[in-house]
């Protein structure tokens, strides 16, 4: 297993990060299984372990503080807020009041005293991100987390998170998880990049594009959507959809790639994020034991310039063969209200 620094925290992890969002009632609701999967990761060299706290509403951290019982020390743990947990308001987003009561919560579940890696799950534009920088670094000072990230947010808003640091003095984001893979290059073309500028460790997620990269759904084959992540995004996998057809066609070329590369496609998949500069460690979200070790059977796999090259002609560089984040859009997106004038204005004008 190859190991890198992430960012400028100082602190050495695995090239493959271990996510378990695939741990508990949404994936494996075996709790000693996921124990075993654990296990084996830190036994194969992984260090880095990331999971977050709406993952089966808390379980998957429940089940991964059982695991890490009398290994805690041997881990880079890290976990996520932002997402709503549980009914009723105030339970959820950046907010200092959330952010220091959901802090505790991970705490009891994971059973640590700390947390090495806390994440802002996604951007929340109705609290103001000096709140927020100011409530993560009190955690830090307070000892109960040692470094803050975020996950998934655009290129412009790690900029203004980090100027705002600067300028008033604030702790800043050491790292950014965005998603990243052969069919969602998006990223490539501000986010690497101001991370790179910022001196940000990058985590990436969904290498395998929510199982397309896995091999299992090929052109002219059925895909099944009662089962796996289909079951769950059914919308994604609708074979009759234009973007659909796109990631199938794309996916046969990068099969016969792998051929001729003498590896898997998922091993393939997986060493891609890898090859830019800007990226620290790319996290591998199994559900089972047989898909851990598939996914360690590429871990020294490196591409040569000539297969990346063939990569950049059939996905070009800083494109998305589909929108990688069905979970969450801006608000500028979502509310038609922030688009648009009154009625009363409109008809002025």
């Amino acid at each position: 297993m190859r190991y890198r620094v992430l960012g400028r925290t100082g602190i050495e992890v695995s090239a493959y990060c271990l996510g378990t969002m695939m741990f508990g009632a949404v994936g494996n609701p075996d709790h000693d299984d996921c124990a075993r999967i654990i296990h084996t990761a830190l036994d194969e060299g992984i260090n880095f372990v990331d999971t977050a706290d709406m993952y089966s509403a808390g379980e998957s951290e429940t089940i991964v503080g059982k695991a890490l019982h009398g290994r805690r020390d041997d881990v880079v743990l890290a976990t996520k807020v932002h997402f709503p947990m549980g009914e009723g308001p105030n339970r959820g987003g950046n907010s200092r009041r959330w952010i220091v009561r959901a802090v505790e919560e991970s705490l009891r579940r994971l059973r640590t005293d700390w947390i090495d890696l806390y994440q802002v799950h996604r951007p929340d534009h109705t609290t103001d991100i000096e709140e927020t920088l100011s409530a993560l670094g009190d955690l830090v000072t307070q000892g109960k987390i040692r470094a803050f990230g975020c996950s998934t947010f655009p290129a412009e808003d790690l900029v203004e998170a980090h100027h705002l640091a600067e300028r008033r003095g604030l702790q800043r984001f050491r790292t950014e998880q965005p998603p990243y893979s052969l069919l969602a290059r998006g990223i490539e073309a501000h986010v690497l990049p101001v991370a790179q500028r910022l001196g940000m460790g990058v985590l990436t997620w969904s290498p395998l594009a929510s199982g397309f990269l896995t091999g299992r759904h090929r052109k002219g084959r059925p895909i099944d959507l009662g089962s796996g992540r289909a079951a769950l995004h059914p919308a994604r996998f609708d074979p009759e959809l234009p973007v659909t057809a796109a990631k199938l066609d794309a996916v046969e070329e990068l099969v016969a790639l792998a051929d001729q590369v003498g590896c898997t496609l998922p091993e393939l998949a997986l060493a891609f994020p890898l090859a830019h500069p800007a990226v620290t460690s790319v996290i591998i979200g199994p559900r089972t034991q047989s898909q851990l070790q598939a996914a360690l059977k590429g871990a020294c796999l490196t591409l040569d310039d000539a297969t990346l090259d063939r990569i950049d002609e059939i996905v070009p560089p800083g494109t998305d063969v589909y929108h990688p984040d069905g979970v969450w859009k801006p608000v500028s997106l979502t509310d038609p209200a922030r688009r648009r004038h009154p009625a009363a204005l409109r008809a002025a004008a």
